[in-house]
């Protein structure tokens, strides 16, 4: 599990926040309560990591709605829905919407443990997957004009001649400016290079 990782529980019911908040923190986990969609939605959302335990049916905003603005705003956070009021058509719809898990009570306090630490481990090889692509387009912006052309070109699997030709350059310039670029890129082989313009573009 990531350090950073909190649970964040939606429920309307304090009692039941109290409960479910308890029991995770009691393995180590850390946890936030909301008593309301709303509630939760004044967090940054799209920064969150974690995962989201939501009631079905609560006050305003249902659970399934505020699943749907969950997702849009931060895709890799996982929703986990855990109600009393569950029935087959809203679980349904929760798993079709992205969901982790439908948990209806009165549920087993281990198969709540683990449902939330599946989604954890979930949710961290999406943050690392997203923080890797990130390092990626950094590394990219900070390329010029000149390098961004010639690594391209590398990626098409052009020779340095034939970049040198394209650009009206030299070779020896195409060469000092692919070096720059594989530099800048973190990268020691034309191989790795490729690779990681193709990873770029398969966001």
């Amino acid at each position: 599990m990531n350090n950073n990782q909190t649970i964040y529980i939606v429920d309307d019911d304090p009692d039941v926040l109290d409960a479910m908040s308890m029991l995770l923190q009691s393995t180590g986990l850390t946890t936030k309560t909301h008593h309301s969609g709303q509630d939760f939605l004044d967090n940054n959302i799209p920064l969150l990591i974690g995962c989201v335990i939501l009631d079905v049916r609560m006050p305003n905003m249902s659970g399934l709605q505020l699943q749907l603005d969950i997702k849009r705003k931060n895709p890799t956070l996982p929703v986990v829905f855990v109600t009393g009021h569950g029935d087959v058509p809203m679980a349904v719809q929760a798993m079709k919407n992205g969901a982790i898990e439908f948990l209806q009570k009165p549920f087993r306090d281990q198969e709540f443990i683990d449902c939330v630490h599946r989604a954890l481990y979930i949710n961290n090889l999406a943050t690392n997957e997203r923080e890797h692509l990130r390092s990626i387009q950094d590394r990219i912006d900070s390329l010029t004009k000149r390098e961004h052309q010639i690594m391209r070109h590398i990626a098409d699997g052009d020779m340095t001649k034939i970049i040198a030709n394209k650009l009206n350059i030299s070779p020896r310039t195409v060469e000092i400016h692919r070096a720059r670029a594989m530099e800048k890129m973190r990268v020691k082989t034309v191989a790795q290079l490729v690779h990681i313009v193709m990873e770029s573009e398969a966001q």
